[in-house]
């Protein structure tokens, strides 16, 4: 075992020296990589329409090519599913990744091309890997297997010569055959539709395994985990993976998470390691354990571009590089990628707290948030909230969501939230309190629409029985694979959904 560990360590340190560049040449990198970018599309037509050839500096691609949206590339999407070759990027697009965002559309359709495959995400899933081994040298994680939740993928209703699916079901389909040998289960459970017969199986297949990692989305895992339990009667997964030490996790925040993870996986040598990859691109990783932000990966074929939250909304923007961000500002970001997107805004929004090397924090959706009353609550201020009140009241939480609550005749606004424990609070009450102080310590604009009750009352909580959220997300036809649910929303469709629901039970 110290023999492949070692063996790893030497061949991880070229990469491990070309990471640590990124702390000392990161502009250069960038601009390498736009330039790369721009030069690889310049005979496509997107090239062609917005003169690729005659691109020198970073401020003529500003100038020439304007930001979009899901729905002004939607039209070259659907040439693409179509058959198109050579539109966004040179040759044929054989998968899309399907994304329910925030858009008009009830899905997107992401191209993925063979070049983002290769140089993006599934160099980001080498990377962690290298960056793991740096972080922990005495790992046996290469002696067991890694266990994947996946999602589905079909074929594509446009055209019998392309297919659409969750990002992690196209990996699976495209990863390299060798990797077939250190997974679980087999690429046919994995890909299973239906979530509820996939779980059944995935634990027939893999109760005998050595598994060593997982890598997914939390809240998808603990209804996996529950389920383990559940059918072999352990009090806690190790008894199940003994050697279990590492879970790779992303899409949603994992800090409601970390508690029940505590109690489900109770070893102080598990270790969780944040990833951000997207369906559009591969773009951070936490290299540091003791740290809960993420390494921005600068060499992956995506070039970053952010614009600062405060003025999202108005006419003219400001669009900046990695060059003139600021620690502690919100941004939302903007991307140009190996997969055919050009100043694509992808949605996310994102707070550094570093440079020289960049790093980030995941702050919400640039559409997920509460702004009825002008208080501008994000998602990063909901979690801190929330985390403060289950300290204070010895809580945890396994699923919420929050929205306004409209001024009426008779009626103040407020936000209201539908929580459904794990553990209650000690105090319903108390919860309430610390989670509306923590929001206007966190955010000015809250604190001031809260000021004598005048805009906003104080938050109204609905404490939802368990299961409903799951019952919820499996009406909508959302269970598993990479589906979130959504945290903060601008108006009540989602409350009324879910407060229906639990009317009718």
């Amino acid at each position: 075992m110290p023999l492949i560990n070692s063996v790893i360590n030497w061949l991880n340190t070229s990469r491990i020296y070309q990471i640590e560049l990124y702390g000392k040449h990161p502009h250069d990198i960038q601009s390498e990589v736009l330039f790369r970018l721009v030069q690889s599309a310049r005979d496509t037509e997107w090239g062609k329409r917005y003169d690729y050839n005659s691109i020198r500096t970073i401020e003529d691609f500003q100038k020439k090519v304007p930001l979009q949206t899901y729905e002004e590339i939607k039209p070259w999407v659907e040439r693409l599913r179509q058959g198109e070759k050579s539109l966004l990027w040179p040759g044929e697009v054989k998968w899309f990744a399907k994304s329910s965002g925030t858009t008009s559309d009830k899905s997107k359709f992401i191209p993925v091309t063979k070049d983002s495959l290769e140089d993006c995400h599934f160099k980001g899933g080498k990377d962690v890997l290298a960056l793991y081994v740096k972080n922990v040298p005495d790992t046996k994680l290469l002696w067991g297997k890694t266990l994947t939740l996946g999602g589905s993928h079909r074929i594509n209703n446009f055209s019998n010569n392309s297919y659409y699916g969750d990002l992690s079901a196209i990996l699976i389909e495209n990863i390299p055959f060798w990797t077939e040998f250190i997974r679980i289960p087999p690429a046919e459970i994995a890909l299973i539709e239906e979530f509820e017969e996939k779980i059944e199986k995935i634990i027939e297949t893999s109760l005998s395994e050595n598994v060593a990692s997982i890598a997914g989305v939390p809240s998808w895992y603990l209804v996996l985990f529950k389920r383990v339990l559940e059918k072999t009667g352990k009090s806690n997964i190790l008894e199940v993976w003994p050697n279990l030490e590492l879970f790779i996790h992303g899409g949603v925040n994992f800090e409601p998470y970390r508690e029940q993870y505590r109690k489900i996986i109770p070893s102080a040598n598990m270790h969780y390691m944040e990833t951000y990859n997207a369906s559009e691109g591969f773009f951070a990783i936490q290299d540091n354990p003791s740290q809960q932000d993420m390494l921005l990966m600068l060499d992956y074929g995506i070039f970053y571009e952010f614009i600062p939250m405060k003025e999202w909304g108005s006419e003219n923007p400001r669009v900046l590089t990695l060059a003139d961000v600021q620690v502690d500002e919100n941004y939302a970001l903007v991307i140009s990628t190996n997969g055919g997107l050009w100043r694509y805004l992808i949605g996310d929004t994102v707070k550094f707290t570093s440079t020289y090397p960049y790093k980030i924090r995941i702050t919400g959706r640039t559409k997920h948030f509460i702004n009825a009353f002008g208080e501008e609550v994000i998602i990063d201020n909901a979690e801190q909230a929330l985390k403060k009140a289950c300290e204070r009241t010895g809580a945890v939480i396994r699923e919420y969501t929050a929205g306004p609550v409209f001024m009426g005749e008779n009626q103040k606004g407020a936000h209201q939230w539908i929580i459904e424990f794990e553990k209650e609070p000690s105090e319903l009450d108390h919860f309430v309190e610390t989670l509306d102080n923590t929001l206007k310590m966190l955010n000015s604009d809250y604190e001031a629409k809260r000021h004598k009750n005048m805009t906003l009352e104080k938050p109204h909580l609905v404490v939802a029985p368990a299961g409903t959220f799951y019952e919820w997300m499996k009406r909508r036809g959302k269970v598993g694979g990479q589906n979130k649910i959504p945290r903060l929303f601008n108006d009540r469709l989602y409350l009324e959904e879910l407060l229906n629901l639990m009317n009718r039970k």
